[in-house]
């Protein structure tokens, strides 16, 4: 069993801004598979797919993204998925908009929902895809990523969606390092 999360922040104000694009991506690649996100449990949504005989968790935090980890732990406990099969879908500041990268661990580079995660499952060891937002300096960082899409940035996510679709598919049945092979830096 697998679990992909996206991350973000609930409510309709929080809908389309850079923050909750990983939210976004999940429910794109949930509607690939015929599915919604609808089922609550443990603060969060869910719902189960299967890709392969694989069973999937796909699960959005209802929790603000800066307690992330609080609900993405309690479904990790349990659906019994073991860390190294969880995926978190992100925003990242320092990625051009758009770019798209792969890492199986490491630091949070100052994103509070994976801070939280990290707190929360006593371990960095979780896989991400981390989605560029840029950073544009001249604004506060909150009211950046806070911040609704332009127009151009529409057209990227638009651009990028089916990238991202096949590397949430390769995801549940490839390894993580074929995965990065196949799509880091591409």
């Amino acid at each position: 069993m697998k679990m992909i999360v996206g991350l973000g922040n609930p409510g309709k104000e929080y809908e389309n801004t850079r923050h909750n694009i990983g939210y976004i991506f999940i429910d794109k690649f949930a509607n690939s598979h015929n599915a919604t996100i609808t089922k609550e449990k443990f603060n969060g949504l869910y719902t189960e797919i299967t890709i392969n005989n694989e069973k999937i968790i796909l699960l959005k935090p209802l929790s603000y993204m800066n307690l992330s980890g609080e609900p993405l732990a309690k479904y990790k406990d349990y659906f019994k998925v073991d860390i190294n099969d969880i995926l978190v879908i992100s925003d990242d500041l320092d990625l051009t908009f758009g770019k798209v990268r792969l890492r199986a661990s490491g630091s949070s580079g100052g994103h509070n929902g994976l801070k939280n995660i990290e707190l929360n499952l006593h371990s960095n060891e979780f896989k991400r895809l981390k989605i560029g937002i840029s950073h544009d300096r001249t604004m506060d960082t909150k009211d950046y990523v806070l911040g609704s899409f332009s127009n151009q940035e529409k057209d990227i996510i638009m651009n990028i969606t089916d990238k991202v679709i096949s590397i949430l598919n390769d995801f549940c049945f490839i390894s993580f390092e074929n995965l990065m092979n196949k799509y880091n830096n591409k």
